[in-house]
């Protein structure tokens, strides 16, 4: 089997043991945005499987984008990214 080369780790671990791979990201077209695949993206730069600048250039992210929702996981846990939960978890 080859593996394409790639700049970073193929695979980190989590804190909570299990294991987060780029085969696991949500793919680089992607336009529909739900909650699980925007914890992914911020995992992934938060445990060292992508730079920030890589996961905003891949997926089309502004910078502002991608740190709301770094914040929110942040701050509130995954709930906070769902659209129907926006304005529970809005800053006044």
């Amino acid at each position: 089997m080859y593996l394409k080369k790639i700049d970073g780790p193929r695979a980190v671990r989590l804190p909570d043991g299990s294991h987060l791979t780029r085969a696991d990201l949500p793919p680089s077209n992607t336009k529909r945005w739900v909650a699980s695949r925007k914890a992914l993206v911020v995992k992934a730069v938060k445990f060292g499987l992508l730079t920030m600048p890589d996961a905003l250039t891949t997926y089309g992210l502004s910078e502002e984008e991608f740190l709301e929702w770094r914040n929110a996981v942040e701050t509130h846990g995954e709930a906070a990214l769902k659209a129907t939960a926006l304005q529970k978890y809005r800053q006044p």
